[in-house]
């Protein structure tokens, strides 16, 4: 009794201790998952205040930096426009020097101010290169197709003007070829003419003997052009002589206005009332005229058509460049040459020298006309045979020219004036005596056509009309 007693406490007691077990087993897994969920919370907690903390930290660095950025910029655009300032102030002050060297004139001074305001402008450009430049990097415009479209901007009108100079370029070298070819067919048609006709002793051409290579300038040179001017010169005198009489002109009345003309005071023309000019020696006269008014402006390099002055800055390079012109033209037809350049300097002169010899009222009384007059006042070159005659003297006058500002020393010029003793070692007569010699008591009627005394002592005799002092 007291064995089975004893089991069944025993029973008991272990029933009794699992019912209490297994309640606190689950109370301690339940405290333990408690734990873990508030030791989760505080971490999560504690992250996200980390995290927030340093955002707060990074958004104070990047306000910074903006806020530094910012500064900088500012400080260098004020730079740049201060600059700016101090160059438009450097131009102003080199405009107004330019304007202050034209009275008086100083060439010098206003070169430099020319090269102080375009080295301005200059500076001004690069400024504002850098104020774009500036501008787009602040706007985010330096990464990638922003840089390149800048560059594309800043390139585009240089690589316009590039084109263009291209084009202009191209098309000047077409001009230039076919006036290369224009002038290798005047020069193979010249030759063919002249292999197949004889030249009038009328027309001057300074080619007619077989040509020589003349290797530098000369006074026998000169001497030999000045042979060729006096023949040009008589040659047009004569055929505008027989113009003037088929026209009906009162020759005497004409030789009176040219003596007057010549004459150098107002006194000596008021009492020039008959023609001291025999009847026969109009040709004198009127050759007179001509040479005058060709001659006029010799001593200058251009015949004062502009204001050059090449043979006072370089006269060594202006010598040698002259003769080298000399040599070129010497075999050109003046015709043929008008013909393909009618607006060079040579053109040039002969329509000054035509328009200052053929008055329009004479050209129309010779002609009828004056469509001369107005092609050569319209830089054309008529192809008439009077025209043609002129251009011969104009020629042969434009080589003489040349041929002056080619030798070292230039020749000097003089003129015999009216009423003047004559001097046979400097003029020479156009009307010949006999026995060569002029008689006693002769003086100059009036002037023919200029003299020159050479380097080297030569003397170039003044040709004079001689009359007699009673």
């Amino acid at each position: 009794m007291a064995a089975k007693v004893s089991n069944f406490s025993d029973l008991i007691q272990r029933v009794a201790s699992s019912c209490l077990l297994h309640p606190l087993a689950n109370a301690r897994q339940d405290d333990q998952n408690v734990e873990d969920d508030e030791e989760e919370q505080d971490y999560e907690y504690n992250s996200e205040e980390e995290e927030e903390e340093e955002k707060r930290d990074g958004g104070v660095e990047i306000v910074r930096e903006r806020e530094v950025v910012s500064v900088e910029r500012v400080i260098e655009l004020e730079t740049i426009m201060s600059e700016v300032f101090e160059a438009f102030s450097a131009m102003k002050k080199a405009y107004v020097s330019l304007q202050e060297a034209h009275c008086p004139w100083d060439p010098e001074r206003m070169r430099v101010a020319d090269v102080a305001i375009v080295g301005e402008m200059r500076r001004v450009g690069v400024l504002r290169e850098r104020w774009f430049r500036r501008r787009r990097i602040g706007d985010g415009g330096c990464g990638g197709g922003g840089g390149r479209g800048m560059v594309r901007e800043v390139v585009a009108p240089y690589e316009a003007a590039v084109e263009d100079l291209k084009k202009e370029v191209k098309a000047r070298e077409v001009e230039v070829e076919n006036l290369k070819e224009k002038l290798k067919n005047v020069t193979n048609n010249l030759g063919s003419s002249r292999r197949g006709r004889s030249f009038s002793k009328r027309k001057v051409n300074c080619n007619s003997q077989a040509p020589q290579v003349i290797a530098a300038p000369a006074p026998d040179l000169f001497e030999a052009t000045i042979s060729l001017v006096k023949d040009a010169s008589k040659s047009f005198t004569s055929l505008l002589l027989s113009l003037m009489r088929a026209a009906h002109w009162d020759i005497a009345a004409a030789v009176r206005s040219i003596e007057a003309a010549s004459a150098n005071s107002p006194e000596t023309i008021t009492t020039i009332t008959s023609s001291v000019v025999a009847t026969n020696h109009a040709k004198y006269a009127l050759e007179s005229y001509i040479s005058r008014k060709i001659f006029q402006g010799f001593d200058h390099e251009t015949f004062y058509m502009d204001g050059s002055l090449s043979s006072l800055i370089n006269p060594d390079q202006y010598r040698r460049d002259c003769f080298t012109q000399y040599r070129d033209m010497k075999a050109m037809d003046p015709v043929e040459l008008l013909g393909i350049l009618p607006t060079c300097h040579f053109g040039k002169f002969c329509s000054k020298k035509y328009l200052a010899i053929v008055h329009p009222k004479m050209e129309e009384s010779l002609f009828g006309d004056l469509e001369q007059h107005r092609q050569v006042l319209a830089g054309n070159h008529p192809r008439s045979q009077f025209y043609g005659e002129f251009l011969g003297l104009a020629k042969a006058i434009w080589l003489l020219h040349l041929l002056a500002f080619s030798l070292d020393p230039a020749p000097c010029q003089f003129e015999a004036s009216r009423r003047a003793e004559f001097h046979p070692q400097y003029m020479e007569s156009v009307v010949k005596f006999s026995g060569g010699k002029p008689p006693p008591g002769q003086i100059v009627g009036f002037p023919v056509s200029p003299g020159f005394k050479l380097g080297n002592g030569t003397v170039i005799k003044a040709r004079v009309y001689l009359v007699s002092r009673t």
